[in-house]
């Protein structure tokens, strides 16, 4: 009686725990909501005692995007290595597509944002804390992902507070349009990796376009003409959330170039393009009602959501073209 009471036992103990991490899960599978760009500049001048300056916006934005990472339900999760943040793999994504946006705004700030021109020295905050967000992701031992993350957004604390100091010369923000669009540059390949990426859910054949409009172009080994890309069935939700996650970071980085940028856009005629990217980049945000994401084919009776983020992406990257191209006008 005492071994089949003792077996019930643990029996029952084990699926409390299993229930317990089951819906631990759950909770933790759950995405950041939009965050109000406008109202935590705000509320971030009001604590400081300051008056928002030029790249205020942008390095706020920057921040909160980036701690978002850890400030969310499960933490940062991309290096967990007990269940139940070991067995999840969406999240993960979802914080890796923020962290490559982190890593190309940090990086356009240090080299471009911040320095008045080629020659201009660069600025130490941002020489700090542009490194620490190119650790792996998925590091847990000393030091962890997270906790270099911190640290560069700490010195981007820093660096947003010497921003806003009348008595110092060491940081400052430039809102030029050639600054904007080396950044935006860089985002348009983001985005046409992402769109590649997940039209490929549904497999396509792909005329080898690499040397297209350079006659004289050569390349380091030899290619076939065409190519198939398909996704493997067991990461198309993975690629579904990186670039989700992406275009959610993407998306407030926007926003507050939107602030940032308003002489630049409004003089090239372009705040009503980016504005539109804003609506594309949202749109990829509504609710994913289905409990798993499906790969339908492209016409087929079962739902596609690559095919839906595809066609978001896509088209907030065809913007992107557009608003380079007005930005390149005089």
């Amino acid at each position: 009686m005492s071994i089949k009471f003792s077996i019930k036992s643990v029996s029952i103990i084990i699926a409390i725990v299993v229930l317990s991490f089951y819906f631990l899960g759950v909770y933790w599978s759950f995405e950041p909501d939009r965050m109000n760009i406008k109202a935590m500049v705000t509320a971030d001048a009001k604590a400081d005692g300051v008056a928002p300056v030029i790249g205020y916006t942008t390095t706020t934005a920057l921040i909160r995007v980036t701690e978002k990472l850890w400030n969310k339900p499960g933490g940062y999760l991309s290096n967990d290595a007990m269940p139940p943040g070991a067995f999840l793999d969406d999240i993960p994504a979802w914080e890796f597509g923020v962290l490559e946006m982190v890593r190309d705004m940090a990086l356009a700030m240090r080299q471009g944002f911040s320095r008045s021109q080629s020659q201009s020295l660069v600025n130490q905050q941002l020489k700090e804390a542009q490194p620490r967000f190119n650790i792996d992701s998925t590091r847990w031992a000393f030091p962890s992902a997270e906790s270099e993350y911190k640290k560069g957004v700490q010195a981007l604390y820093q660096y947003r507070k010497e921003l806003t100091d009348p008595k110092s010369q060491k940081a400052q923000f430039y809102t030029r349009a050639d600054n904007l669009r080396a950044w935006l540059q860089q985002v348009e390949k983001r985005l046409g990796s992402y769109s590649q990426r997940l039209s490929a859910s549904v497999g396509h054949d792909q005329s080898n376009t690499d040397l297209a409009g350079d006659s004289g172009a050569q390349q380091s080994t030899a290619t076939a003409s065409h190519v198939m890309l398909k996704t493997s069935w067991w990461k198309i939700d993975d690629e579904f959330y990186e670039a989700r996650g992406a275009a959610w970071a993407l998306l407030h980085l926007l926003k507050a170039i939107e602030i940032d940028f308003d002489g630049v856009l409004a003089k090239k005629n372009a705040k009503v393009s980016l504005q539109q990217i804003i609506k594309e980049l949202e749109s990829s945000q509504q609710t994913v009602w289905s409990p798993m994401i499906l790969n339908g084919s492209g016409f087929g009776f079962v739902a596609n959501h690559s095919l839906v983020m595809a066609n978001y992406i896509s088209r907030a990257n065809a913007g992107i073209i557009d608003l380079n191209e007005l930005l390149s006008k005089g």
